[in-house]
């Protein structure tokens, strides 16, 4: 799977880039804008076409998924600290019904502990980020750990391979693509080289277990 992470500040021509990822085949859109109140989600989200608003993942105002047709939530690390110990109450208002649940984490060992079943978990930094400068990569290796993990931080089409090759099931991306000089044309790029690298990976493990018959 790819996320790709929406920049916090909105950029010129964003939703036109947006659509265009989506007809690229974007499944996984977080919407991370933390200057945003609510009425401002709601015109952000307006401004996209419908039938991609189940491509759609919101990281606040979890209520607007009562509004709109969304994806599932996800958990910033502070938010599922404060929240996740007593997760029936929190959902008890929120129409969860098919929808993903996802949370952030900055290390394994807590991601490995985590009792609360999500969906999916972003584990960053796994390489020095591309839009946050002094974010260092850490190279976390999580073959370990049965969950299935994104990988994010300082990733691009040239780092696919090493980031599946540390366990993570997945890709997230945000200056990889947003910080690009055409960012339609990066996720292309990521997107091809993501299928080629896993398409490798099942025939690897194909020979492997034809070898053990």
């Amino acid at each position: 799977m790819i996320v790709v992470i929406a920049p916090e500040k909105d950029i010129p021509n964003e939703k036109v880039i947006l659509h265009e990822l989506f007809q690229e085949g974007l499944e996984y859109y977080h919407l991370r804008k933390p200057f945003k109140d609510y009425q401002e989600h709601c015109d952000y989200l307006d401004g996209i076409d419908k039938k991609y608003h189940d491509r759609i993942v919101v990281h606040l105002h979890h209520e607007l998924i009562n509004s709109y047709n969304l994806k599932g939530l996800h958990f910033q690390e502070q938010m599922r600290i404060d929240h996740i110990d007593n997760p029936g109450q929190y959902f008890k208002k929120l129409n969860m019904y098919g929808k993903t649940i996802s949370s952030s984490f900055h290390d394994p060992k807590v991601l490995e502990e985590c009792e609360f079943e999500f969906d999916y978990h972003l584990l960053s930094p796994v390489f020095s980020s591309i839009s946050k400068k002094g974010y260092e990569g850490k190279g976390f290796d999580v073959n370990h750990i049965d969950k299935l993990i994104v990988g994010m931080g300082g990733i691009s089409d040239n780092k696919v391979a090493a980031t599946l090759k540390l366990g993570f099931k997945g890709i997230g991306v945000l200056g990889g693509v947003w910080n690009m000089e055409n960012p339609v044309e990066s996720f292309v790029a990521l997107k091809k080289q993501y299928e080629t690298v896993v398409q490798e990976q099942r025939k690897t493990s194909l020979r492997n277990t034809t070898k053990d018959i």
